[in-house]
């Protein structure tokens, strides 16, 4: 069991994380690891209720830009320590990730990709069509140009992930609050003096935004104006069936994602390029779509033919918290002190976030900051710094 408050919020804290997904979760443990020993997490649903509870729970190193490789790197390093440092199975498996496309086009992005990651000693290969044969025996290879493989991406269970937090977080005398929300914050001569739920206040010098979808929203209330918005994705999940596929087959053709879970179901989505960006969530919603399920099967089995018998169980909907140049936004602002966010990872923030939150730890107990921080900063969009990553997909 973990357990979870139900009483009226403290009095105090040293920090106050808004969100129980795994950014918030880590960023609590990461925190309290490094010597804070009064953190309360506020979260306004259940564990994980946000985008970590809805991702398909991929874990690559694949990308174009240095920052998102070297933190995703650094993600994979500690996915495969995970279970033993938070004493919890969380279900991480390396089966590699093979990225697909049907372009000529891409291909020299794709080989470019390709050594950028090996640059930052990340082991991927840019393979031919045939090649992917080799590692998906069934994959339909007819209209494939090219393909890389990084065999020490994988998979998590995101539940597990968060469980395994919490758990770690109560280890460590942080105090989480589910069914709690937060209804204000304040501030008194441009710096966070504490914030307002509906449990009570809590007095505190540090927020931490780890709101996912509702990032956006939560920055608000401090001044702060993020340039995130909010799109709609879906995922569908298969009957178990016996184990068959190793890695995440991804598309950057169309968006198409699939893999197979340790529990044997088939577990994918596809994007979608007329979903619209919204403020909030709660704009668009989280209901199921027909249009979804007919383009992911259709696309599904046409890349893999051998899916053409498999029921399709249960479909959901999430929400990407997208920036401009899809990477995270981390570190905190002049204005007013004490205020950080950990956000906008564009629908990858379960494979980047637990670094994340071990880079935020040090610069709010220590003040320092480190380059990866200061290139993901808010400061980056004002003066344009902009290097946009080009396989952002799902």
């Amino acid at each position: 069991m973990i357990p979870l408050h139900n009483e009226p919020v403290p009095a105090s804290a040293d920090a106050v994380v808004v969100g129980a997904g795994v950014n918030g979760l880590a960023a609590a443990y990461e925190l309290a690891r490094r010597g804070m020993c009064n953190i309360v997490v506020v979260e306004k649903n259940y564990l994980g209720s946000g985008s970590t509870g809805r991702c398909g729970g991929g874990i690559r190193q694949q990308w174009t830009t240095e920052e998102n490789i070297r933190l995703a790197k650094e993600s994979v390093d500690l996915y495969e320590n995970m279970a033993t440092e938070l004493g919890y199975q969380v279900f991480f498996r390396q089966g590699g990730y093979l990225m697909i496309t049907e372009r000529e086009e891409d291909l020299p992005a794709l080989r470019n990709a390709t050594a950028l990651q090996n640059r930052c000693g990340v082991a991927t290969e840019f393979l031919t069509p045939r090649d992917c044969l080799e590692i998906v025996p069934d994959l339909n290879i007819s209209e494939l140009k090219g393909a890389t493989f990084c065999p020490t991406d994988g998979t998590a269970y995101p539940f597990a992930v968060v469980w395994g937090y919490a758990r770690a977080c109560h280890r460590h005398g942080v105090k989480i609050f589910i069914r709690t929300t937060l209804t204000g914050v304040e501030i008194t001569a441009g710096r966070v003096t504490g914030v307002t739920t509906d449990r009570g206040r809590i007095a505190t010098p540090v927020l931490v935004n780890c709101a996912g979808p509702w990032a956006r929203s939560l920055a608000g209330m401090v001044g702060v104006d993020l340039p995130n918005r909010q799109e709609r994705h879906e995922i569908m999940v298969s009957e178990s069936l016996k184990p068959f596929l190793d890695p995440m087959v991804i598309s950057i053709t169309n968006g198409i994602y699939f893999s197979q879970s340790m529990r044997g179901e088939i577990v994918g989505g596809i994007g979608d390029p007329t979903e619209p960006k919204w403020d909030r969530p709660e704009q668009f919603g989280f209901h199921s779509g027909l249009r979804f399920a007919v383009r992911f099967a259709r696309e599904l089995t046409r890349l893999y033919p051998r899916a053409a018998q498999v029921r399709m169980m249960r479909q959901w909907a999430g929400a990407y918290d997208v920036t401009p140049d899809h990477r995270p936004i981390l570190g905190g602002v002049a204005d007013p002190t004490g205020y950080y966010h950990i956000c906008g990872f564009s629908g990858h923030g379960f494979m980047l976030g637990p670094m994340a939150g071990r880079h935020m730890a040090r610069l709010i107990t220590t003040g320092e900051s480190d380059p990866l921080i200061t290139s993901l900063s808010l400061d980056r969009f004002a003066a344009g710094d902009l290097q946009a990553d080009a396989f952002v997909v799902g």
